[in-house]
């Protein structure tokens, strides 16, 4: 009898722990930060990434917590295009593609010179190209 209820249980155990794990890694998958950092409202997003990167990019090397901004930059540059490049009613838009160069720009020098300032040419390129993007989002262009 004990044998008997030992392989009913099994595979129900197995099945239960399964169901409980896959709940787990869907629960957690869709609570991240990229939802708090952003609405999913494009206009909004993008002023608000502008924003918040073109003050990153004005701190000065040597300033306290400058290393966490620039993590914090990699992190929102990241999850602000993968929300909208596959958006095809966002990624054909002007303010887009300026945003999506800006990024680029910004996010290659932090992969290729991470310990280093941002040349003066470079950022008033992206501080530019961020204005510009932020305008455009806001006409809805």
């Amino acid at each position: 009898m004990l044998s008997a209820l030992a392989r009913l249980f099994k595979p129900l155990s197995r099945g239960v722990l399964a169901l409980g794990l896959g709940l787990c890694l869907m629960l957690t998958s869709c609570s991240g930060d990229a939802e708090a950092r952003l609405s999913g409202n494009y206009v909004d997003d993008t002023v608000d990434v502008a924003r918040t990167l073109r003050d990153v990019i004005d701190q000065p090397q040597d300033a306290e917590g400058h290393n966490d901004a620039e993590k914090e930059a990699r992190t929102l540059i990241n999850d602000y295009m993968a929300r909208y490049r596959p958006k095809p009613k966002v990624n054909g838009l002007t303010s887009f593609t300026t945003m999506q160069t800006a990024l680029n720009s910004l996010a290659g020098h932090y992969a290729s010179y991470a310990n280093r300032p941002i040349p003066q040419e470079l950022h008033d390129r992206i501080a530019k190209e961020l204005t510009k993007a932020e305008r455009t989002a806001v006409r809805g262009n």
